[in-house]
């Protein structure tokens, strides 16, 4: 008992601490220019009885400043001073309101009051030179030079000297200087977070290893920092590793300054990194706390979508997910894994109505998403719907660039709609036209493919007049198919590589048919061996089609 109480005092104790440390946090996130984020941590210092109230509201005064709220600005720098009159920094953030409002001479005595009230604080000098440069640099440059001076000749070692200097260079676009600045901040105090993530954030697109490394370097003297683990665990996902981006946020999630709404950034990162069971169950705890949550809602599914072993609760977690987006579509929002995960899960079911349903609603939220309208055509055709399968793929191949597998599949579709629509003449040859111009395309691409000649003779086929003419219309392109076949089955096999199942079931058919023709119409019995013997040697186990080829003389 005695150890369980102690123990709880312990935990108490470390919670009250690091929960007093917001006000710090915030600070670090203001001066490493995320505002929202540090507005958070401020204001949740204000009800810490054991923060500092004059730095919290000095720093929610700068934000509003940013924030072009100058009223809210006024209030805080007030309440500041309120709650401690010897802080300089809130009269600096009056200073700063006057400033803006073009009272240069009450501005400055603000300044000099702050200034009695400091003792030779290069920081607060920075302070003032930031204020007249927020304002305007050029008119405010000779100020601003004399704050800077000033700063260096109480402490050159101050990081607020070269942080502020690195700023301005970083507005000028010189990111080299901007660096050298932010780096000399560092050596100066290795504790300086902002600068850390300022110097790491000018590299972390260009040279991620350098970034993730200057990020190491903060963690190192300020294990604890939850900026620091925050940005280590970016820097981490935008170089995509997304398992190691997973295992900072871990660390960041359990640190009292984090944000709520980070938590479910922890379930999303470790689905990428590919850690589904350990998603699923953090983004179920989430649930557990908060039913509402949404998004926790979705990284649930989306884990669990990865896991076999839940591949029977899938479908009833893929019905509440699609009602709750239904329902508010506009707060609830998907991406598009949401919209394929939930899609695949109806289709699997057997309820591709509805799998429709979900691909629509995403083709509208995401209209330039093109595999929405491809997987669309491939339920229609589960469907046996050809015609709306040819329309989705032909939306999709207007988001694309195709090659030739995809104008291949697009002649084939629009061959099957034409067919689908043989009792609409006018519609059967729009459909049976645009398949022939799609083959040409595919057969302008690769020349060599026999599948473009197949597909003209289908269309030659099924467009004869009569049934007698359709044993003769697709000889021209079929011939020319049949070549090519052979070609690319001799290549296949000289490579040593399998031939594939459609060529040899492409290659009996068209050959069946070639030789019907040559052996039943144009009475050529050396071409129909030639082709029927092409047949055989695709399905070499035909007897009928081997005893029908030896009476052929």
């Amino acid at each position: 008992m005695k150890l369980r109480r102690i123990l709880t005092l312990s935990l108490a104790c470390a919670s009250l601490g690091a929960f007093a440390q917001t006000h710090i946090e915030g600070e670090e996130y203001y001066k490493a220019d995320q505002l929202e984020n540090a507005k958070d941590l401020l204001q949740r210092s204000l009800s810490n009885g054991q923060t500092d109230k004059a730095v919290s509201n000095y720093y929610l005064g700068m934000i509003a400043v940013d924030q072009n709220n100058q009223a809210e600005a006024a209030k805080y720098f007030s309440a500041g001073l309120a709650a401690n009159p010897q802080y300089p920094y809130n009269y600096v953030g009056e200073g700063l309101l006057k400033l803006m409002q073009g009272d240069q001479k009450e501005a400055e005595n603000l300044f000099k009051q702050a200034d009695k009230n400091s003792k030779k604080d290069a920081s607060l000098q920075i302070a003032i030179a930031r204020a007249y440069d927020r304002v305007d640099p050029v008119k405010y440059e000779k100020q601003i030079a004399k704050q800077v001076e000033k700063a260096r000749k109480f402490n050159m070692e101050n990081p607020d000297i070269y942080m502020f200097e690195g700023d301005q260079h970083r507005e000028n676009k010189d990111w080299g200087r901007a660096a050298g600045m932010y780096e000399m901040a560092t050596n100066y105090n290795p504790k300086a977070t902002a600068a850390y993530v300022k110097y790491a954030n000018l590299y972390t697109m260009v040279n991620p290893d350098f970034a993730i490394k200057m990020l190491g370097n903060l963690l190192k003297e300020n294990p604890n920092s939850a900026l620091g683990q925050r940005e280590l665990a970016n820097a981490y996902y935008n170089k995509k590793e997304y398992a190691k981006a997973a295992a900072e946020y871990g660390k960041y999630v359990q640190n009292p300054s984090h944000f709520k709404s980070d938590e479910n950034r922890y379930a999303f990162l470790l689905f990428y990194g590919q850690d589904y069971q350990k998603g699923y169950d953090y983004a179920t705890k989430l649930l557990k706390e908060d039913p509402n949550n949404f998004t926790a809602q979705r990284y649930q599914f989306m884990n669990a979508a990865q896991i076999p072993e839940m591949k029977d609760q899938l479908l009833p977690l893929a019905e509440k997910l699609f009602a709750r987006y239904k329902a508010d579509p506009k707060n609830n929002r998907f991406a598009p894994i949401d919209f394929n995960l939930v899609a695949y899960e109806f289709q699997n079911a057997g309820r591709p109505d509805e799998a429709i349903e979900v691909l629509k609603a995403g083709i509208k939220e995401i209209p330039d998403f093109a595999d929405f309208n491809k997987t669309l055509a491939m339920t229609y055709i589960d469907k046996n719907d050809l015609t709306d399968a040819a329309d989705s793929y032909a939306e999709y191949m207007k988001k694309i660039e195709p090659g030739y597998n995809d104008y291949v599949q697009q002649a084939t579709f629009d061959f099957y709609a034409g067919i689908e629509n043989k009792n609409d003449q006018a519609k059967a040859t729009k459909y049976f036209e645009a398949a022939k111009e799609n083959a040409t395309k595919a057969a302008e691409i690769l020349p060599e493919n026999y599948m473009p000649y197949k597909i003209y003779g289908d269309i030659a086929k099924q467009t004869a007049p009569t049934a007698d003419a359709a044993e003769s219309a697709a000889v021209a392109d079929y011939e020319k198919a049949s070549d090519l076949l052979e070609t690319m089955i001799a290549n296949n096999i000289a490579e040593g590589k399998a031939v594939p199942n459609k060529y040899k079931s492409d290659a009996k058919d068209i050959n069946v048919y070639l030789g019907n023709h040559y052996y039943e119409k144009a009475r050529i019995d050396e071409k129909a061996k030639m082709y029927y013997n092409r047949a055989l040697a695709q399905d070499p186990n035909n007897d009928q089609l081997r005893n029908f080829v030896s009476k052929i003389k």
